[in-house]
């Protein structure tokens, strides 16, 4: 069986009693980042056996599991934050379950994507969520315009090093519509910054941003 397990956003304590009865009881782990999510398991005291699985190496590492799983071991699949397969390794694995016919499951838990939804403010009856947002300006822009005809809100993942180019491309296409940058969920620093892309530019070129962003964009 194959159990896809979300995993804290940033607070530790966010983690499910589910979801660690379970990582107590697997056969083996697979973790995007064995380093980051060591700290998770080494905090509740799970000694597991532990291997990666990033996108360097999702497709030898799925051949690998597919077998372990077809003879029965119990597979726990984790991400660094959040539930795998969202923007993270996972699909490919869960495909491949599908496709073989072995039983698997999702061991809801954290998410930035509704975290950042409910904190901004903006309306929750409909959302597109974009993934991360393209790195090529080109490409960045023509998914912003998308944003801007949509009646939904729209959420993308930012990096902090690219938000003061992403907030000017806004500045010229949406100027008077409401951003929203949730930064740093559940963690110490956390914040939620609304206004116009203007207003965002300002601060964050004043303040440089650090850590996990999540950028809202209000509907029409």
């Amino acid at each position: 069986m194959l159990y896809v397990v979300a995993t804290p956003i940033g607070n530790l304590g966010d983690i499910t009693l589910r979801a660690l009865k379970l990582l107590e009881h697997v056969d083996l782990i697979a973790a995007e980042d064995t380093r980051h999510s060591g700290i998770l398991l080494k905090h509740y005291k799970i000694d597991k056996p532990f291997v990666s699985y990033h996108q360097h190496n999702e497709a030898m590492r799925t051949a690998q599991l597919i077998e372990r799983l077809a003879a029965g071991e119990k597979v726990a699949l984790i991400t660094d934050a959040g539930t795998p397969g969202l923007s993270d390794p996972g699909a490919r694995l869960i495909r491949e379950c599908i496709k073989r016919g072995l039983p698997y499951t999702i061991i809801p838990g954290p998410s930035s994507i509704l975290t950042a939804l409910v904190g901004s403010g903006f309306s929750m009856e409909g959302f597109f969520f974009g993934g991360f947002l393209p790195v090529k300006s080109g490409r960045r822009e023509r998914q912003l315009r998308a944003a801007a005809e949509r009646e939904e809100t729209t959420i993308f993942f930012e990096s902090p090093h690219r938000l003061t180019k992403t907030l000017k491309a806004c500045v010229d296409i949406m100027p008077d519509r409401q951003l929203c940058v949730a930064r740093e969920l559940t963690k110490k620093f956390e914040e939620f910054w609304r206004g116009t892309a203007s207003e965002l530019l300002t601060h964050y070129t004043a303040h440089p941003p650090k850590g996990e962003i999540v950028l809202l964009i209000s509907g029409l």
